[in-house]
């Protein structure tokens, strides 16, 4: 087959690129430019990445081509971003990047080369079963990547392959070394490569402008002031500012038509903690709801271990219902949820509903 690799300059992109050409398959490299803004070295590692890419591909003897996609990364995940936090919440442009871009246009791209699949160096696994394609967690748990994929649906994943899906970390990394692949040990990327190692105020001060409001308790007492609350997140305990003795404080809640940042004192404080939430109109993998939404699980953010949970149908979203309390729910950031190793789809968290001695407290989150 025809199958063009996503190459991305790390060691799984190179890695899945490998198997496919021991496979017997024709595979061609594409490095996405995502940023132009401000991709110096400082802030973006895209000419590393390059270099890199180049470097996997010659070692395999594969062709490399090269596509700017930053004009779509733009239009269809930065601007959401930016009017995301501008409303207070806090957005996973991740998951919307690989939605837009790694599966949308690159797919659009890969027709153009004729090719029969895309592929990609994340951690998950697809089937096809009864007539529809499932997307599956990683055999890595721990790097099992389902959680940012689950907005794909029936006709991108039909074209998609991830060929260490079944592999864990140290196994990719060994691959590597034993292929001479210089990439071998290459660390991780983490974070956003638009933010990049900056600071994150300053890089979001540049496009939206920030209101100083006050810091206050549930009970209303003035704790300080705030640099403007689309800088922070639920859970966030650094950068608050707030001294004295006693346990840490967390915000806890956002009013951002009164600009004011709510904040609680304690790890465990009860006003972090949510029984149920609110998404808006979901995205099932499988093009239709799934057999059963009672005692499904879901994670409210990556990483998280599954949470049993029953799902309710609302006019305009989802009503999640979790068996056990909920830290730190941000709306902004994705609900996904889980059959087993099945991930199969999930929606953008609207709402955090608090538990009930502190359902009355004024946590807006609009």
């Amino acid at each position: 087959m025809k199958i063009v690799v996503g190459i991305s300059g790390g060691v799984d992109s190179a890695v899945a690129a490998l198997l496919l050409k021991r496979a017997g398959h024709e595979v061609t490299g594409l490095f996405m430019k995502n940023w132009e803004e401000d991709d110096t070295a400082d802030y973006c590692s895209a000419a590393e990445d390059l270099g890199m890419a180049s470097s996997v591909c010659d070692r395999l003897g594969i062709p490399l081509k090269t596509v700017n996609f930053a004009t779509e990364y733009w239009d269809r995940v930065f601007s959401y971003f930016l009017t995301e936090y501008r409303a207070g919440r806090t957005p996973n442009p991740d998951v919307l990047c690989n939605k837009e871009i790694k599966f949308k246009a690159f797919l659009e791209h890969a027709r153009v080369l004729d090719a029969d699949y895309i592929a990609t160096g994340h951690y998950a696994r697809v089937t096809h079963q009864d007539g529809r394609y499932h997307l599956l967690k990683a055999r890595d748990v721990n790097k099992d990547q389902s959680y940012f994929l689950h907005l794909l649906g029936q006709e991108a994943l039909a074209q998609t392959l991830f060929p260490i899906g079944n592999l864990t970390k140290a196994e990719v990394r060994q691959l590597a070394k034993q292929e001479g692949l210089a990439n071998f040990d290459r660390p991780d990327s983490t974070g956003i490569c638009f933010i990049g190692e900056r600071n994150f105020k300053s890089f979001l001060a540049r496009y939206l402008a920030a209101q100083p409001g006050e810091l206050r308790t549930l009970a209303g007492t003035l704790k300080g002031h705030h640099d403007g609350v689309i800088y922070y997140t639920i859970g966030q305990r650094h950068g608050l500012g707030i001294g004295g003795q006693g346990e840490a404080w967390y915000v806890v809640g956002k009013d951002v038509s009164r600009n004011i940042l709510y904040v609680g004192q304690g790890e465990q404080n009860p006003a972090l903690y949510s029984e149920a939430l609110i998404s808006g109109v979901p995205h099932w993998i499988g093009g239709a709801l799934p057999n059963r939404l009672e005692k499904l699980y879901a994670k409210t953010r990556y990483r998280q271990p599954d949470q049993s949970c029953t799902v309710a149908l609302l006019d305009m979203g989802l009503r999640v219902s979790f068996d056990m309390a909920q830290r730190a729910i941000a709306p902004g950031q994705s609900v996904v949820f889980y059959d087993g190793e099945e991930c199969l789809g999930g929606g953008i968290i609207e709402q955090a509903l608090a538990l009930s001695q502190t359902r009355d407290a004024p946590l807006a989150y609009h």
